[in-house]
């Protein structure tokens, strides 16, 4: 179903599944986008030497991965606040999925809470959080 107006979400809904590219190649991309030096978030060897258990998924890119899935289940759904909380390192090269449940929906405001989470394959929570977003009331 296609989520186009506040009406159009249900309590306790999970919104799809989105697995995202964590890739050396993608999570080095970003980290020179921003500005980071090379090492930590696009070679493993570089990363361990730092102290590391190897390259990571910047945190931010997480965040980044979070707001992709809300607009994968609503076009329309404008991210007013996203709220997380890193309990173990996500790990280039190794595959996430994110998964996300509405929470709460005010139908007058159109603002729709969401719980949010990154887990690596072996269903360890690496990161969750929740999202405020805000859908049309018409």
């Amino acid at each position: 179903m296609s989520i186009n107006t506040v009406h159009d979400v249900e309590f306790g809904a999970e919104l799809p599944a989105f697995e995202p590219d964590t890739s050396l190649e993608k999570t080095g991309e970003f980290a020179h986008a921003v500005g980071w030096p090379a090492g930590r978030f696009d070679d493993h060897e570089k990363a361990r030497k730092q102290g590391l258990p190897g390259a990571l998924v910047p945190g931010i890119m997480g965040m980044g991965f979070l707001t992709t899935m809300i607009h994968n289940w609503s076009t329309k759904a404008h991210v007013e606040q996203i709220d997380t909380v890193f309990r173990a390192p996500m790990m280039a090269d190794q595959p996430c999925i994110l998964g996300g449940v509405v929470t709460d929906i005010d139908e007058e405001t159109g603002i729709v809470e969401l719980d949010m989470t990154i887990k690596n394959t072996d269903d360890e929570t690496r990161v969750f959080g929740t999202a405020r977003v805000r859908l049309p009331t018409s």
